[in-house]
């Protein structure tokens, strides 16, 4: 969903796909260690949810203008970490109330925090924060630990966002035309748009294929695209969010990526959706699995 200068200028394709190569390396190092932590149990995955949960509050608490050491900015964190221990003992409903509650408070008491000291601070983002995170988290978790149909479900997710963003990327880049929503992210296109669409349909649908053989075609497309659209909206999200922190990247942890909230804002919006899909299904259901 990203384009570079019009095609045909001098110099244009080297700059289209200057980046290329860093989103490449990235890449490599990345994708095997999250596949093997998804593949190889809700213990190994949890584990990697608790640690990029960390890191993504951390750079959140730093684009409020925040420190994650000190109070406002340590309540997300440590909301967001309570919210998922509560997930990993099968407490999701009152992990959801602990991030509600959390968010609340924490904007109610950085609001009192700042009137009493006469700083403003940033009541309205940090707690929003919580939400952003804790809710994608608490997603994340239940969904690896449904032992009979977590590991595909989790890995579904991740290959149909992967696959959103590649694709988008390659079209956009490749194809350009007319922008997506040229006052939030002026680099997207339509043709990225459709062409993240379209991969998540082939990746998607050869990874449900993979685990359920008989699946119904038409129920795993429809959620390949709902979980793209997602993954896509959680894209323009962070744009968005960005355009308001007046920021480039989050961070600049991830070389050719910026820092981790870039990498996984399609995961960020997607995940809440398959995991709402799931709890509709119920335990031990494949997210394609309402009519196969």
């Amino acid at each position: 969903m990203i384009t570079a200068p019009v095609p045909g200028q001098p110099g244009a394709p080297r700059r289209n796909w200057a980046d290329l190569r860093k989103r490449a390396l990235s890449a490599a190092v990345l994708l095997p260690a999250a596949l093997a932590c998804i593949w190889f149990g809700a213990e190994s995955f949890t584990a990697m949810v608790a640690i990029a949960g960390a890191v993504l509050a951390w750079e959140w608490v730093h684009l409020c203008g925040r420190r994650t050491r000190v109070f406002p900015g340590l309540a997300v964190p440590l909301v967001v970490c309570a919210a998922g221990a509560l997930a990993v003992m099968e407490q999701v409903r009152l992990g959801l109330v602990l991030l509600l509650a959390g968010s609340a408070a924490t904007w109610l008491g950085v609001s009192l925090l700042g009137r009493r000291s006469g700083i403003t601070q940033p009541a309205r983002r940090l707690a929003l924060g919580v939400l952003y995170i804790g809710l994608a988290g608490l997603a994340l978790i239940e969904l690896r630990h449904d032992n009979e149909a977590g590991r595909g479900n989790v890995l579904f997710l991740f290959v149909v966002v992967w696959a959103s963003d590649i694709g988008a990327y390659m079209a956009g880049r490749a194809l350009g035309g007319p922008k997506l929503a040229p006052a939030i992210s002026p680099n997207k296109t339509w043709s990225g748009a459709l062409g993240g669409l379209a991969a998540a349909l082939v990746f998607g649908g050869a990874c449900a294929l993979a685990f359920t053989p008989g699946a119904w075609w038409p129920a795993v497309a429809m959620v390949a695209l709902l979980v793209s659209i997602a993954s896509q909206a959680g894209d323009l999200l962070e744009s968005a969010i960005k355009r308001h922190f007046k920021v480039k990247d989050t961070s600049s942890l991830i070389p050719g990526h910026g820092g981790l909230l870039d990498r996984l804002d399609g995961v960020l919006a997607a995940a809440p959706v398959a995991a709402l899909l799931s709890y509709a299904l119920g335990q031990g259901r494949p997210l394609w699995g309402w009519a196969w």
